[in-house]
């Protein structure tokens, strides 16, 4: 099993109600043991990029992640498809298969 990294954007930050909040907790036992880590979500107001040895301040759409272990990309995706944010309107899902180092 490889570990895959599911990043979530939005395309504004929004406060989660209590109901989408009790989804991500259905979803979260759903997957078991799949799931390494239930991630935390990103603080919009501080985020910053260092590229070629200097610091800008950006704007993305990164809001928060997860990571999950899979046998393949196509399970980790089916996995992704099943989160509480896939079926959002103007948000997405970046799946990412880790490397081992």
């Amino acid at each position: 099993m490889q570990n895959y990294v599911f990043i979530y954007h939005v395309d504004a930050p929004i406060k989660p109600s209590d109901e989408q909040m009790a989804a991500w907790g259905a979803w979260f036992e759903k997957l078991g043991d799949k799931l390494v880590d239930g991630g935390n979500p990103f603080n919009p107001k501080a985020e910053a990029q260092v590229k070629n040895g200097k610091v800008t301040m950006d704007v993305d759409t990164a809001s928060g992640y997860s990571i999950v272990k899979a046998e393949n990309l196509e399970e980790a995706v089916n996995l992704a498809m099943s989160c509480p944010m896939a079926g959002a309107l103007e948000c997405g899902i970046k799946v990412y298969e880790t490397m081992p180092m």
